[in-house]
């Protein structure tokens, strides 16, 4: 086999990049471990895809596979930034991606409600911008020369939700269905469309009345309940003994602040330097024996819990829910994973406030998320009680990440329940792995912000097998877009080829070459030539295909 490209991994992103390259046709073979290297023949190989979930395991492949063959294509998945960083220096043909990298955007730009996504082709910044149609027509008459990128039907629509990939500018739609366009920065400009930032950081300060409830009740829930009952206990017995003490104490009579003090140092056992029960009646004496002995069983039972507050980890717990209690306005990001970490960090960089959810109290990132001032709430997410110390109720969005699909659709129908009328106010973005499952979640649970972070950064894994250059993957609808760059060689199918004659779900943007100004938007009659470097954004499939014909040489 030759001009193969090997596949290693077991999980979804690695069965997906292997069905993907398949479908492209390229001949793929599996890769079970390092031993199996040459029986797959990496000497004869285009490209390797190490996309394992093992960062030693796609680590050592990669540096053998490039030691074995130097030509080679080496595409790596790698989870460690450190690692990710410094296996990328003078990696030779390839790219070194971490998937939690392609996919956070796509995330932090849900939550956040942004409507336009910026991508640079060829040295031009291009923005891809979403918006509600104004009122029927076609997309010409409503957006005049600017490329539309997709539709997603309205409610309104015969068929609701369905997205149309690439349209044509004739096509018609719908007052409130929506459309994603492309252009230029000035291009947008001229059609009254700006760049946007989505919702904008807002920090509500809370009253110096409300924060002292909360902070009542902050130390009310740190402490063991039963805490509570021994310091009544503890409380109604210096109260008792000072009354006794202030109405029978005899020669000489004593005050009230002088029956609080000695029945304090006797409940103490602290005294007798001023006050003594020498002199007094033998029931009073008898009562002081009762008095201390109980004094010393109380204090030993409130200090022991003091102690065990102090030295336990419920303070370390708890400190996450008070720091929640003072936010507003905040986004909630539940899984602690990579892939957390890094839309937490998004987020927290873009100025907002930021709380996460995570179920493990011995979770590795927990340092990383300490040190950026992000509060921890220790709980499950499936359990309501979790969402009331989140403050569920003051949250602007909700990211559910963790591993389990099952999980994220379970929080999300909690989440869907909890928030009630607010729900179409809130943005809740779950995590699904399988495409298929985030389709039918999505349709059958009405969530809104499904995305699969397989489907985000395959292309990425794909285009650098191929020799595509992946540009940036995006979401409009439930359907995941990319951007890339496509260079045309001589004699290939797409040398000559003309815009008309490309995919109808592929919509060119830009043409660039060595030494000749950008033609952006190119005109359905315009032709490709050998060495063009086409800027296309569409499905990824679509992507490939187009790769396919300008590469078929390569890929034979």
């Amino acid at each position: 086999m030759e001009r193969h490209t090997i596949v290693y991994g077991s999980d979804a992103l690695a069965i997906r990049v292997a069905e993907e390259l398949w479908t492209a046709g390229v001949a793929v073979a599996a890769l079970d471990g390092v031993d199996g290297l040459e029986k797959v023949g990496i000497a004869g190989a285009a490209a390797i895809v190490c996309a394992g979930n093992d960062d030693a395991k796609n680590l050592e492949i990669a540096l053998l596979a490039r030691q074995l063959n130097p030509r080679v294509r080496v595409v790596t998945r790698m989870v460690n930034d450190v690692l990710r960083e410094a296996v990328a220096v003078d990696d030779g043909p390839g790219a070194v991606l971490g998937v939690a990298d392609l996919a956070a955007p796509s995330v932090v730009e849900a939550c956040l409600r942004r409507t336009t996504h910026t991508i640079t082709a060829a040295g031009t910044d291009f923005i891809i911008s979403g918006t509600g149609a104004p009122r029927d027509g076609t997309l010409r008459e409503l957006y005049g020369d600017l490329a539309p990128v997709a539709v997603v039907h309205g409610h309104d629509s015969p068929t609701p939700d369905h997205v149309v990939a690439c349209p044509g500018r004739d096509l018609r739609v719908r007052r409130g269905d929506w459309t994603a366009m492309i252009g230029t920065v000035e291009e947008l400009a001229a059609r009254g469309i700006t760049r946007t930032s989505g919702m904008a950081p807002t920090r509500a300060r809370r009253s110096g009345v409300s924060r002292l409830l909360l902070g009542i009740r902050a130390i009310r829930e740190d402490m063991n309940p039963i805490f509570f009952r021994a310091l009544w206990i503890a409380t109604g017995l210096l109260a008792g003994a000072t009354v006794l003490l202030r109405y029978t104490y005899q020669r000489p009579g004593m005050s009230y602040v002088d029956a609080l003090y000695f029945s304090t140092e006797t409940i103490a056992t602290v005294g007798y330097g001023d006050f003594s029960f020498a002199n007094q009646p033998t029931w009073l004496r008898l009562f002081s024996i009762f008095l201390m002995f109980a004094g010393i069983a109380t204090t030993a039972v409130v200090m022991a819990f003091v102690v065990d507050l102090l030295l336990s980890q419920r303070i370390a717990q708890n400190s996450g829910r008070r720091k929640v209690r003072n936010l507003t306005n905040h986004v909630i990001v539940v899984g602690l994973g990579s892939f957390g970490i890094r839309v937490a960090q998004d987020l927290k960089a873009a100025g907002h406030d930021v709380a996460v959810i995570e179920q493990s109290e011995n979770n590795r990132y927990l340092a990383t998320i300490a040190n950026l001032g992000i509060p921890v709430i220790f709980g499950d997410a499936t359990l309501p009680q979790t969402w009331d110390a989140a403050q569920i109720d003051e949250a602007q969005a909700v990211a559910v990440l963790t591993h389990d699909d099952m999980v994220n659709i379970e929080t999300g129908i909690v989440l869907r329940n909890r928030l009630g009328a607010r729900w179409s106010d809130v943005p809740v973005v779950l995590r699904i792995f399988d495409r298929n499952l985030s389709t039918a979640v999505a349709q059958r649970f009405g969530f809104n912000n499904v995305r699969s972070t397989v489907d985000l950064a395959a292309p990425w894994f794909i285009g650098a097998a191929m020799g595509l250059h992946v540009l940036s993957t995006f979401s409009v609808g439930q359907q995941s877009f990319t951007v890339g760059g496509v260079f045309v060689e001589e004699r290939s199918e797409l040398d000559g080829m003309r815009m008309a004659d490309l995919s109808t779900q592929t919509r060119v943007v830009a043409i660039s070459r060595s030494g000749v100004p950008i033609r952006l938007h190119p005109r359905r009659d315009t032709r490709l030539a050998a060495g063009d470097t086409a800027y296309i954004v569409g499905p990824y499939r679509e992507l490939l295909e187009t790769l396919r014909m300008g590469r078929e040489v390569d890929l034979a």
